[in-house]
């Protein structure tokens, strides 16, 4: 298979970022995108809602249904999920895009922030992937893709912002777990960026306009998903890719223009 056309990919967090950005790429194939996500209001550090993303996915040549959805709410996600098989017919791909994020460290993070990454991150993935393996299962090529770091258990990746690790982390864990459950089934992997990507997070809580700067942009995660998600089902399961790393198997190795700057240094993500 050599592309996304007539695919049905459930989305989580797709209103912006690299979840809009792996939409948009799938949806330049003819795909069919479900954007569950919670912005349906415009926000003023937030650029972009579910409608708006929506129309960049049907623009781009896919069909999107927009849907207003808390992945911390389990029965909004089984409502959504049975929205998208009564739209669509079924669904063959998930991605576990939505996260929450605060790097502080162990004082300094409240307990609502505890819960709230946890709530999303983790948690968000589990019910989100529960709900849709049903309809994963009886899929051609399904795949599971989160967007999570390979689990690397060296102590300076927890010292500052151990809350948050663990939080996503869980999303790591969830590959590998159901990635054994459902071998031969369905494809579960994760991916995550070689550097920092341009996102609304990257620029409002890592470092504004400088960061972004020595930042790639979102359509390296899009393209590198792109390249997974069409691979064989039986031929995948388990992995931690590396966005750099899965474009150089599709014979990419010049990177620049993914570049928001380039010739700027670029800044490594965490967990790498």
């Amino acid at each position: 298979m050599s592309d996304l056309r007539d695919k049905t990919l459930f989305i989580t967090g797709a209103s912006r970022g690299i979840g809009k950005a792996i939409a948009i790429r799938a949806a330049r194939d003819g795909a069919n995108i479900v954007i569950a996500a919670k912005t349906a209001e415009p926000h003023p550090r937030l650029p972009g809602t579910i409608y708006t993303a929506a129309q960049e996915i049907e623009a781009a040549g896919g069909k999107a249904l927009p849907l207003v959805v808390d992945i911390r709410d389990e029965n909004r996600v089984e409502e959504a999920v049975a929205e998208a098989v009564d739209r669509f017919g079924g669904i063959d791909i998930c991605i576990n895009n939505a996260s929450a994020i605060m790097l502080s460290g162990t004082l300094q993070t409240p307990m609502k922030r505890f819960d709230l990454m946890h709530q999303v991150n983790a948690r968000g993935t589990y019910v989100t992937s529960r709900a849709c393996l049903p309809h994963l299962l009886k899929a051609a090529n399904p795949h599971i893709l989160n967007i999570s770091p390979p689990l690397n258990m060296d102590p300076k990746w927890f010292a500052n912002h151990v809350a948050y690790t663990m939080a996503k982390y869980g999303m790591s864990m969830c590959v590998l777990g159901m990635a054994q459950e459902f071998a031969g089934k369905v494809a579960v992997n994760a991916l995550w960026p070689r550097t920092a990507i341009a996102t609304a997070a990257v620029k409002n809580l890592l470092g504004g306009e400088a960061m972004m700067n020595a930042s790639r942009k979102p359509s390296i995660m899009a393209d590198a998903a792109h390249a997974i998600l069409v691979r064989p089902m039986a031929t995948t399961g388990g992995n931690f890719y590396i966005d750099d790393e899965v474009l150089a198997e599709e014979g990419i190795t010049d990177l620049e223009p993914y570049a928001v700057s380039p010739g700027t240094p670029l800044v490594p993500d965490f967990f790498l």
